[in-house]
């Protein structure tokens, strides 16, 4: 909105007075990161006294007695504390990113989806603990139909936005110069594999103060850094810039999602102030489904869906934590891998306090977005 105000006005006003730094991407994204964090630090108290009023509130409970006991200090903590990051997100966004651009709408879009799905599973979990219900938020299923139902949208819209770009329809491994090429119908189904499965291993992590939103900051970072190096390939002078001098996908118009990814850097900052141990405020699915689906996003934009596996190496240790603990209870009648899944509850019942556990994994992420990075020079 600002961008477009200035860009209306620069013949008349903003030339004049010699104010160009509007138009340099890298500019406006650490606008957006300030702006989303002042918001997060100014709305959040407000929130927050908001959600205590309505008793939303948490009251966790898990398969678990000596888990149960360990977070019981967590009982009535408002949660939907997401509102205060989805806000931040949508509103630095909305005032620093050119409205025009195709992949800022799709951001946009996965913020809302994703975020209604998280208010209603919240909501109906809250409510159902409320008045003694048996359901306890939505089913599996209906919440897999509506993440699949976003996920196949952005599928197809990518689609036509990738239509005239090279690499955009190629398939790109670590360490290979080159893209394999990719089938229309194999985006699709990676696109949509991709976002559904971002958006839950982040919901699952969300389980200690802090957590997921120091994970997903630092995951946020590396994809502003990926967005602004895949924007360019080659300036209009002929001078090769960082996509081209690593032989990494060239996507154009990618490079506004630098503003983006940095509102959610910014928000996340601003939120960890109220959740940090002891946490005044839980995130809820309404912030953990749609950050972890604008994660996959970003990577299946920038061409980078293996490497975000290493980005997000936690997540991925968080999902498939679960998964071996399920899959190896049921196979070997009620045994278990863990102590308990998600893995960071595993720690947390070996004797790890909190913050340790939540320091620890962050500690992880900075080591894994780290690695990453390094094998761009790698090819």
């Amino acid at each position: 909105m600002i961008y477009h105000l200035l860009n209306y006005f620069k013949e008349e006003f903003t030339y004049k007075i010699g104010f160009y730094g509007y138009e340099n991407v890298m500019f406006r994204t650490m606008l957006a990161a300030l702006t989303s964090l002042i918001i997060a630090i100014l709305a959040g108290p407000r929130i927050i006294r908001w959600l205590i009023r309505k008793k939303i509130g948490d009251r966790p409970e898990f398969n678990h007695t000596a888990l149960n006991e360990l977070m019981r200090e967590r009982a009535n903590t408002p949660t939907m504390g997401g509102l205060i990051i989805l806000m931040s997100i949508l509103v630095s966004t909305l005032l620093w990113a050119k409205l025009s651009n195709p992949f800022i709408h799709k951001a946009i879009f996965i913020i809302i989806w994703f975020g209604l799905i998280g208010a209603v599973d919240d909501w109906l979990k809250l409510t159902s603990k409320i008045k003694q219900r048996s359901r306890t938020g939505l089913y599996a299923w209906e919440k897999l139909i509506l993440q699949f139902g976003g996920a196949v949208l952005i599928a197809i819209f990518l689609l036509r936005d990738f239509e005239n770009i090279k690499d955009a329809h190629m398939f790109w491994v670590p360490f290979y110069k080159d893209g394999i090429p990719l089938a229309p119908f194999m985006f699709a189904i990676i696109t949509v594999l991709y976002i559904s499965a971002t958006s839950n291993a982040v919901n699952l992590t969300d389980g200690m103060d802090g957590l997921a939103p120091g994970c997903i900051g630092i995951v946020a970072a590396v994809l502003v850094i990926l967005c602004y190096v895949a924007s360019e390939k080659m300036t209009p002078t002929g001078t090769i810039t960082w996509a081209g001098y690593l032989n990494l996908p060239h996507i154009p118009g990618s490079g506004e999602l630098c503003i983006f990814y940095a509102s959610v850097m910014g928000a996340i900052l601003g939120f960890l102030w109220f959740n940090c141990h002891p946490a005044q405020v839980f995130m809820g699915d309404i912030g953990s489904l749609p950050l972890g689906a604008a994660m996959g996003f970003g990577a299946i934009v920038t061409r980078h869906e293996i490497l975000l596996l290493l980005i997000g190496g936690v997540f991925v240790i968080e999902l498939v934590s679960v998964i071996l603990q399920v899959g190896y209870f049921k196979y070997s009648g009620g045994k278990r891998i863990f102590r308990c899944a998600p893995i960071h509850h595993h720690f947390h019942l070996a004797g790890w306090s909190e913050p340790q556990v939540v320091v620890r994994f962050w500690l992880m992420a900075v080591g894994f977005a780290t690695i990453a990075l390094a094998t761009l020079k790698i090819r």
